[in-house]
């Protein structure tokens, strides 16, 4: 816990944007950076736990190929975090737990109207920046509202050892899924889908074409949990059924190098293929449904929820660079103070 009097935090800065488009140590800087003035519709939290997440990749350009802002160069980074009050006020009291948007920083002074208190329930707390947090409920949403999910469907989620994609696919299972296939990078992650998370079959990208993985595994899908776009995207369109559907959910692969042609939407026409965009901010009304229903099969045992931490904010950074490569299953973390 903080003295209370603390007037600077550290925090991680964009030094300079990556010229080439592929971040490097050397883009970034820990130091100290000024609290400022705290409003009486502000708190100061501590943060505990902070997310690393693929879409901060884009956010390190000028494009606006992206649902949020842009990061701002000599500024301090942001994204999802959870702590604990330091310093409250009428609304939110010291020692409350928060979820809020001012990560990359050991301590933040954040709106009121910006932070929502979270009543842990017994679950660990990095949890709620995970499978019970922004990354679970996307996948719950991409599942049920924008893929459309029924009993019996065949699913095929990329990325699936991922934060999103190993709850995505677990999801699909528990809500009445038929067959669920994963792709993932190695034969550990593999291994993990099929032995620990409860998918049928599993597929190695990096050992096997999607496309010829999928012809190895499956016999045909319904729903295409999109992760990642490209080759994964092309391969899932080939092996949909007569009126299947994509969950677009993320473009990783369009992070940089020629992508394959897009001559392959053909595919949505002859297949009357529902391909459906989604934004998981649009879905707050699902969010009690979700928190009920994960709280439920976590308490059950029937959900694995898989964390990669790093500790410490001078390790931040490290963490970041390493989730670019696939170096972390289910979702990247930083655990501060």
């Amino acid at each position: 816990m903080t003295s209370g009097v603390e007037t600077t935090t550290r925090a991680v800065f964009l030094k300079q944007r990556p010229a080439d488009g592929v971040p490097r140590t050397e883009n970034f800087e820990v130091r100290e950076a000024e609290l400022g003035p705290v409003r009486d519709d502000q708190i100061v939290v501590e943060n505990r736990f902070m997310s690393v997440d693929p879409s901060m990749r884009g956010r390190l350009g000028t494009s606006e190929m992206h649902y949020t802002t842009s990061f701002q160069e000599d500024a301090p980074l942001d994204g999802s975090a959870i702590g604990i009050v330091v310093r409250g006020n009428s609304r939110i009291p010291d020692g409350a737990c928060v979820r809020h948007r001012l990560g990359w920083r050991e301590l933040a002074v954040v709106d009121a109207d910006a932070a929502t208190v979270i009543d842990p329930r017994g679950v660990d707390l990095h949890h709620w920046l995970g499978v019970l947090g922004q990354p679970g409920f996307t996948a719950y949403c991409g599942l049920l509202r924008a893929g459309g999910l029924r009993p019996g469907d065949d699913v095929f989620v990329s990325a699936a050892a991922g934060a999103v994609g190993s709850a995505a696919g677990q999801f699909a299972k528990l809500l009445g899924a038929g067959r669920v296939i994963g792709s993932a990078g190695g034969p550990a992650k593999v291994a993990l889908l099929t032995e620990r998370l409860g998918f049928d079959a599993a597929i190695d990208y990096r050992s096997e074409s999607v496309a010829a993985g999928l012809r190895r595994v499956s016999d045909g899908t319904d729903l295409y949990f999109d992760n990642v776009g490209g080759e994964h995207l092309v391969a899932a369109l080939h092996d949909l059924r007569l009126n299947g559907r994509v969950a677009m959910c993320g473009m990783i692969s369009a992070g940089g190098g020629d992508g394959p042609s897009m001559d392959h939407l053909m595919q949505a026409i002859l297949k009357r293929i529902t391909l459906t965009g989604f934004i998981v901010r649009d879905h707050e009304d699902l969010r009690p449904e979700f928190e009920e229903r994960v709280l439920g099969w976590l308490s059950a045992g029937d959900l694995v929820a898989e964390s990669t931490i790093h500790t410490g904010i001078d390790h931040a950074v490290e963490a970041f660079l390493s989730m670019l490569e696939g170096g972390n299953v289910g979702k990247m973390l930083v655990a501060l103070n």
